[in-house]
């Protein structure tokens, strides 16, 4: 397909609104990791917080742009994860690994998200969020997560559709896991 010239619409500070042969769609301009990360209680940390597009409270996996503060314009995905990770839930990962990247709406916007997992989790905090957040923090028992989302959706919460993605992919993961520890051991 041949492709024409790109129309600029608007630019702002972290997107740009598009026009492509007759198609508006949005740009983003930063790279954004999504964390799956489970602490050693099988909990999955989830984040809820106010989102102002679609005027209502969100459950979501922790996630950030980046790249995106000041002076971190080249900052590695994995690096830009951890800090997320440990910004919005107060935990830390002693292990992330680059798992798969996705787009979000690919009708809508170019934004491709990558799912990391955060492995060998340790509590440092108590998370949140930097000042411009109002984040709370949820660990939900794995065995739990899909009644307890069931729950929130019902109190009139958003239930960002990733998690269940996540859930799925967590299942492999943890079975990979097991295999490779087990490989290790000599079993």
């Amino acid at each position: 397909m041949t492709r024409n010239t790109d129309q600029t619409l608007y630019q702002g500070r972290y997107l740009t609104l598009l026009e492509r042969d007759g198609w508006e769609f949005i740009e983003r301009r930063h790279g954004v990791a999504v964390l799956i990360a489970w602490t050693p209680d099988r909990e999955l940390l989830l984040v809820e917080q106010y989102r102002i597009p679609i005027g209502r409270r969100t459950i979501e996996l922790p996630a950030g742009l980046v790249g995106d503060e000041p002076g971190r314009g080249r900052e590695a995905l994995l690096e830009a994860a951890g800090r997320e990770l440990t910004e919005e839930t107060g935990w830390r990962a002693g292990r992330l690994t680059e798992w798969m990247s996705c787009p979000t709406s690919a009708g809508l916007s170019s934004e491709t998200v990558t799912f990391v997992l955060a492995r060998e989790l340790e509590q440092v905090g108590g998370g949140g969020g930097d000042d411009s957040e109002d984040i709370v923090v949820h660990r939900i028992p794995g065995v739990a997560v899909r009644a307890w989302l069931n729950d929130r959706y019902r109190a009139g919460l958003a239930i960002d559709p990733k998690i269940y993605a996540a859930l799925v992919w967590s299942d492999g993961a943890e079975s990979a896991d097991h295999q490779a520890d087990a490989k290790a051991d000599g079993e």
